[in-house]
Parts: structure tokens; sequence; C-alpha cells
């Protein structure tokens, strides 16, 4: 049995994730932006081990999240899951940030600083970061002209390479990418195409199997099989500089050994 936090549980792949996991025996921590939206994990909120709130787009919050966990215990794994696809704009955060930027990429990068360092994490990413671009001159949007697609792809690429450089780092973690496909979610669509169920257990199966093709480290997995990521995430070079930038945004430093 796991101990295990997943982003965004209240609907979509999130939900799905905690559902199956929590009927494996596993004892699940949800996670809702706001008590409303707690509201819709009362089906399943008596079994779940808890249920903390916060909203990801705020760096208070999130750190909030990050301490209700922690006041639960250590986790043996977590699956940042939260995600918001295509902002009509660029909004701005409480702290001033671009609206994907922030739930997409500062967010997940904040949790893993914050909460305590479990077994395994599981990213979730999408087949569309190979249209990110690698340039790191303004990823929080304040110069280039809104893009929301552009914009989306590029957190993916940065999502997949914190997972890449988290492996590298911590090489006690087991730290994945999953690329869940265009699964028929909120955010995908009704009409989406690929496969709903085989999108959640990709990550269930990282987060708490038991087979060994499931204990390995820096893959970017789609259905259970590892694929080849863009160039840029298993770049050393482009990690470093990502994680730098990302530090730089938010005051916090993932890794030590950078300085």
């Amino acid at each position: 049995m796991s101990r295990i936090f997943i982003t965004g549980s209240t609907d979509g792949l999130g939900l799905a994730a905690a559902r199956t996991l929590m009927k494996e025996g596993h004892d699940v921590v949800l996670h809702a932006r706001s008590r409303e939206r707690a509201s819709a994990l009362a089906e399943i909120s008596p079994t779940a081990l808890g249920i903390v709130i916060g909203d990801l787009a705020s760096a208070t919050e999130t750190r909030s999240i990050a301490e209700q966990v922690n006041a639960i215990g250590r986790m043996d794994a977590v699956i940042h899951n939260a995600g918001i696809y295509l902002e009509r704009s660029r909004g701005e955060t409480p702290d001033g940030h671009a609206k994907t930027l922030a739930v997409n990429v500062l967010a997940p990068y904040l949790l893993t600083a914050w909460i305590t360092r479990p077994d395994r994490l599981v990213y979730l990413t999408s087949g569309m970061h190979r249209s990110g671009s690698s340039a790191l001159d303004d990823i929080d949007w304040k110069k280039r002209p809104w893009n929301a697609s552009q914009a989306y792809s590029e957190s993916k690429l940065y999502i997949a390479t914190l997972a890449a450089a988290v492996a590298r780092h911590w090489p006690d973690v087991l730290s994945n990418a999953v690329d869940p496909g265009w699964v028929p979610t909120k955010m995908g669509g009704a009409g989406a195409p690929d496969d709903l169920q085989m999108g959640h257990l990709t990550q269930t199966w990282l987060a708490a199997g038991d087979a060994e093709a499931a204990k390995v480290s820096g893959g970017y997995w789609y259905h259970r099989q590892q694929r080849e990521a863009a160039a840029a995430v298993s770049d050393p070079g482009f990690q470093d500089r990502l994680v730098e930038e990302l530090a730089g945004l938010t005051g916090v430093r993932l890794f030590a050994e950078h300085g």
C-alpha cells in the first residue's frame, strides 16, 4: 500500500487516477482548487486519506498545499496532474505570472521543492510539448504577444524537462513524465480520440506499480510505453537553464548543487 498525493483530482484524469488507486487499496490524498470544487469529491472523499485545498495559480496557496500534504505525512508518490489548457489571455496571477506558466510549471516546481521528497514523482505533459520553443528569454510571456496554444506547448515542454532534471539530480527518486494522449476529459473535449483509461492508468502504474518496468526514472511515457521526447527534454544544458529560470521566477532553488 502506498500513500499518494494527486493534484487536480476533482475531475478528469486526476479523479480517474484517484479512484483507481483507492480501489487498489492505496491511501490517496486528493486536491481541489477551492472548497466549492472539493464538493465534487463527496463520493470518494470519505475513503480518501485527506483533501487539501489551494489554488495552484498562487505561490502562497501552493505553499499551503505543500504544508497541508506534509502535515498528513510523507508521501510515497506525488502525481502532478493539475493543468490548464488554452487560456484566452496571458492573465496575471497574484504573483504577476502568466496563468498557464504558473499552474502548469511553477506550481509543480514549487511543490517538488516544498513537499517532503517522495519515492516517485509523475508529471503530466503532452505530445504538444514538441511544438514548444526551447528559447527561455520570455517564458513568462511579458514581451511576446499572447499565443494560447504556444504557451501551453511550452509549459508541457518545461514540465517534461523538469521531470528529466529531477531524475538526473535525485537518483533516489523515480521521476517520469506522462503524455496521457488526447483524451475525452473536460480539457480534451468529448470527441478526443485517445483512450481515457490508458491515459490515467499510466500515471497510477508509475506511481504505485510493482512491475520492474514501472520502476524506472527519466522516462517519457505514453500508454505504458516509453517514447522519445523532444531533444531539449533530455539535454542537461537545457534542463539546467530551465531550472535556473524557474528559480529566478519563484525565488526557490530546487537543487542544492546549483548554489
